[in-house]
């Protein structure tokens, strides 16, 4: 697959009544993400600034959308920030929770926010060919934390497979995606 709808799911039930959709595209190695908040807006807090994005530490803390790749059959992946206020960072990981370390191929990430009366978007285009070969088929997790007006957290997610939420987790990475670019294996030609 080379394009997937998605909607997240909260990891607790007192979660703010929004909703979080969105859209994943990979195509000649660039991925394509697109996060829609909708609902009770005023409920959560969607922190804005006007210093110029930077690289930064615990965006998590706050609203933050994030989504995780990971190469199939591997144990290495990456994870992706993406504040409102446009900052972000990359940490990569050569397996599960272990030696993060910021991934120094990116020293952007540009992305647009855009909010729209009772709509709130984020829009990212990354080239993934400084990281990830054309030819890897990659599995995603697409994941967010969303600070309510009380200042706590939920954790969204396309699923949530452990008994704590953890975006970490390989089983959440349940969209799969592979390059126009790469050689595709077909069964049963004769």
């Amino acid at each position: 697959m080379k394009q997937s709808d998605f909607s997240l799911l909260p990891f607790s039930s007192t979660a703010p009544p929004v909703k979080i959709t969105g859209v994943v595209l990979r195509q000649h190695n660039k991925l394509a993400i697109k996060y829609l908040f909708s609902g009770d807006l005023s409920a959560i807090i969607i922190p804005s600034s006007n210093q110029p994005p930077s690289r930064k530490y615990d965006l998590w803390d706050r609203t933050c959308c994030e989504f995780f790749i990971g190469i199939k059959d591997s144990t290495k992946y990456w994870e992706f920030n993406l504040a409102p206020t446009k900052d972000w960072n990359v940490f990569r990981f050569p397996n599960y929770r272990q030696d993060i370390a910021e991934e120094m191929a990116f020293d952007s990430l540009p992305f647009e926010v855009l909010q729209q009366g009772d709509s709130w978007q984020l829009d990212l285009a990354v080239d993934l060919n400084k990281i990830i070969p054309a030819e890897q088929e990659l599995e995603v997790g697409i994941t967010c934390v969303v600070e309510d007006r009380n200042k706590q957290l939920s954790y969204w997610a396309l699923t949530h497979p452990a008994s704590e939420a953890d975006f970490h987790h390989r089983d959440s990475f349940t969209i799969e995606l592979y390059s126009d670019l790469a050689p595709r294996k077909v069964d049963n030609i004769k």
